[in-house]
């Protein structure tokens, strides 16, 4: 198996995917708007809503396909991921009430998980000395397609309307879908007697209090990476003064973070073959910190731009460092059932932020949540420095 040429494909397909994402998922404040919702309390709740409700589903099945993955091979699951996510933007394209939307953001968390689904396929099929590499390289792939698709999608959506920009969401997931199915190659032999009844979790239990410190590190900065994210719709609509045209500026604003992310999983992922994982996510966490200040601050897009994109090239820094991590200190034969735990961990954090940031902005108001998360991500540091000594205590105990 050539795993270069499989991490060259499985990159395009993913940068494919979150354009498609990022077509009409960070435009649906302004969405939710059309739909009839327009008292600002209201409002609030039902964006807290929408955030919460995938990473609310996405934390109940990201186990169970994790264990598929480990028992019938990575790329079924990570097709299912893509032509589930193609019908569900599709039909998020058509509803007319929020409440339907809503249901259909729920079905999405079932159905999807291509970033996840792309790791685990990479964290096998690459050597291991690699790893750093390759996962920081597929990071610049979702950041360099919420980039480009953020762009895009405002643009779209300004011109034709958001329910246009959701059914070429769900054109592009089906294109990226079908370059994965023919175009990917693995190495996988299914057990004798597979079936789905018969999936085993009991050897991943082991793994997974192993693992738990990191697993709690992943819900931290879940939740504070993805804290202010929600209502960022809303900070743009106010600094630009009305809704319409809000989306144009949010899909730029976007674009902006989504390339200091792309650079920062360039960097940071070559980085973290070199430099403790550990040291990179405290630096990363301090930086965003610090950035999110001057954010609660901005009456001017060329401010907010510059501290969005500083504060995002830190936060990318986060995600593929600690995935990395995850992956080095991870038996490869439950690599899929420990990235699903993984990612039901981020799900949590993500569940959380919106519902989170939304009471504060209710209650404080919306630019409060920037100094909030700010001390939020500061708490990051003295947790990941608490893990380092737990991991770095159970090593020395099994030497």
């Amino acid at each position: 198996m050539n795993w270069k040429r499989n991490l060259a494909i499985i990159w395009i397909g993913q940068f494919l995917s979150i354009v498609g994402f990022s077509f009409g998922l960070p435009f649906a404040p302004y969405y939710i708007q059309t739909l009839g919702i327009s008292d600002p309390a209201e409002l609030k709740m039902w964006i807290a809503f929408f955030a919460a409700s995938a990473p609310l589903s996405f934390a109940l099945f990201s186990p169970f396909w994790g264990a598929v993955s480990d028992r019938f091979g990575r790329k079924p699951v990570l097709i299912r991921a893509y032509f589930g996510g193609a019908i569900v933007l599709s039909l998020m394209g058509t509803v007319h009430h929020a409440e339907t939307l809503i249901a259909l953001r729920i079905l999405q968390g079932v159905l999807t998980g291509t970033i996840t689904a792309s790791q685990t396929l990479v964290s096998v099929s690459t050597p291991s000395h690699r790893t750093g590499f390759a996962l920081g390289t597929l990071s610049a792939a979702v950041f360099s397609g919420a980039m480009a698709g953020s762009a895009l999608g405002g643009i779209v959506a300004e011109t034709y309307g958001y329910r246009t920009a959701f059914l070429l969401s769900g054109t592009v997931l089906l294109v990226a879908g079908l370059l994965v199915t023919f175009g990917i190659r693995e190495d996988f032999k299914p057990q004798k007697s597979s079936s789905l009844l018969k999936i085993n979790f009991r050897p991943g239990m082991a793994q997974i209090a192993v693992a738990m410190p990191m697993l709690a590190l992943f819900v931290a900065m879940a939740f504070c990476q993805s804290f202010d994210t929600a209502m960022l719709p809303l900070l743009v609509q106010e600094i630009h003064g009305r809704l319409d045209g809000a989306a144009f500026w949010s899909g730029i604003l976007n674009a902006v973070g989504s390339l200091a992310g792309l650079i920062a999983g360039l960097s940071l992922g070559w980085l973290s073959d070199r430099i403790a994982p550990a040291k990179i996510g405290i630096y990363s966490a301090i930086g965003a910190g610090l950035l999110l200040i001057p954010q609660g601050l901005s009456h001017n897009f060329l401010s907010l731009f510059i501290a969005r994109f500083g504060m995002t090239f830190c936060i990318g820094g986060l995600d593929p460092v600690f995935q990395i991590w995850l992956a080095k200190v991870t038996p490869e034969k439950s690599k899929g059932f420990i990235f699903g735990w993984a990612t039901t961990a981020r799900s949590v954090g993500w569940i959380f932020a919106p519902l989170a940031s939304g009471y504060f902005a209710t209650v404080f108001g919306l630019r409060s949540i920037y100094f909030i998360g700010a001390v939020f991500m500061f708490m990051l540091v003295p947790l990941i420095i608490f893990v380092v000594g737990l991991l770095n205590e159970r090593e020395n105990r099994h030497a």
